[in-house]
């Protein structure tokens, strides 16, 4: 296991750069499935729009009015954000930790120098196309133009969501070091930011009038796509997702043993037994007393394959709500069924002893079920839109 990128280089390339022990394999692999999911999206966007099904909205622009004190704020706080944190990582890459991201440990001095280079750029952008008299027009953006505020909108609300649920998973570790737990790069629940992601998409989406639903139609492969491309995180990093103990033998001789049981040498929340030999590896010097099923991967395979099954019922449902039905109806069962395999949290209440994703998964199926049926009730299935909607 690799529980940041400076051992997976290290592992790949031969190269030591200290400074990639502030980017956890966990973070790092969630984000990057973002890039496909972005390019699906585009791509489903586009299909809709091509066959009608989604249409244009018009905005009104104003070109040439000089500076925007707005933006001249925004770009000096994000400016010191990205400063204090990608200069922190050269100045201090000597003390870099997993968490590093999540912690105040940065450089000022780089912090106020991106500050100001990226406020006075926009101050100077906006003075130089300053005209006499601005002119305002109006203008067509497609949904497809709105992919990349959408998926940072779905990033953030996915990030606050699996540690939303990570943080209610873990109450009493949390009650006990509050901030320990709110800060660390560990302790999130995919499914919880599946949910969450797709109600703020929902929201996002709602005030830009397009038709919401067959919005999230185009969407429904996408996050799934996300979800089973940031199990290859779980598993890199040996974050504690993995199954229950499989200590029987791999009765298929096709099957690769570590697809079968896996012991997540190297794990990132240091679980098991100590590792002879390890110096070389700080203290990610642990592996698992007895293999476990790697449940990670196997969500992997089966998030892809609902993705196919998505994708082949975009180009055949003709009722608008049905794919997204079937996304939360395949997410509930891949889900829960997969929990049976793995090791949770699991709550006590009228006899039985569910975990945390057993919940949420049986109520995202409860909710794909009644989409099913009201889906044909819905006002866009009434009645064919083409309206163009305005901001």
């Amino acid at each position: 296991m690799y529980p940041n990128l400076y051992f997976l280089f290290r592992e790949l390339f031969g190269t030591e750069l200290p400074f990639l022990k502030a980017i956890g394999s966990f973070g790092f692999f969630m984000a990057l499935g973002f890039i496909p999911g972005a390019w699906l999206w585009t791509r489903e966007l586009k299909y809709k729009e091509k066959k009608g099904e989604l249409t244009y909205i018009t905005k009104k622009v104003v070109t040439g009015g000089g500076v925007n004190t707005s933006s001249i704020v925004l770009h000096f706080m994000l400016g010191f954000v990205a400063g204090f944190k990608l200069i922190g990582l050269v100045v201090y890459q000597s003390t870099l930790h997993n968490n590093y991201f999540f912690s105040l440990q940065g450089s000022y001095a780089g912090a106020f120098i991106c500050a100001f280079t990226w406020a006075a750029f926009t101050f100077y952008e906006g003075y130089s196309t300053k005209k006499e008299k601005p002119q305002a027009e109006t203008v067509r953006v497609y949904p497809h133009e709105y992919v990349s505020q959408g998926v940072i909108v779905s990033a953030v609300a996915g990030v606050a969501g699996a540690k939303f649920f990570g943080l209610l998973e873990n109450w009493s570790d949390f009650m006990r070091h509050p901030a320990d737990q709110l800060f660390s790069s560990e302790g999130y629940t995919f499914l919880g930011g599946f949910i969450v992601a797709s109600v703020a998409m929902w929201v996002y989406y709602y005030k830009f009038g397009i038709l919401r639903v067959r919005m999230a139609d185009a969407l429904a492969p996408v996050l799934m796509l996300c979800y089973a491309l940031g199990r290859i995180g779980c598993h890199i990093a040996g974050d504690g997702d993995w199954g229950i103990n499989n200590p029987k033998p791999n009765p298929l001789a096709w099957l690769p043993d570590w697809l079968w049981s896996y012991d997540y040498p190297h794990n990132i929340i240091r679980k098991g037994i100590y590792m002879q030999d390890c110096s070389t590896w700080d203290d990610f010097c642990y592996k698992l007393a007895v293999p476990v099923y790697p449940t990670p991967l196997y969500e992997l395979l089966l998030g892809l394959i609902i993705v196919a099954i998505l994708l082949s019922a975009l180009r055949k449902e003709k009722v608008a709500g049905r794919v997204s039905a079937y996304c939360f109806m395949l997410m509930g069962i891949e889900r829960f069924f997969i929990e049976k395999i793995r090791v949770d949290v699991r709550y006590s209440f009228g006899g039985l002893h569910p975990t945390q994703a057993e919940i949420l998964s049986v109520g995202c199926f409860c909710f794909g079920i009644c989409l099913y049926f009201i889906a044909p009730k819905l006002k866009v299935n009434r009645k064919w839109a083409h309206s163009k909607f305005s901001l």
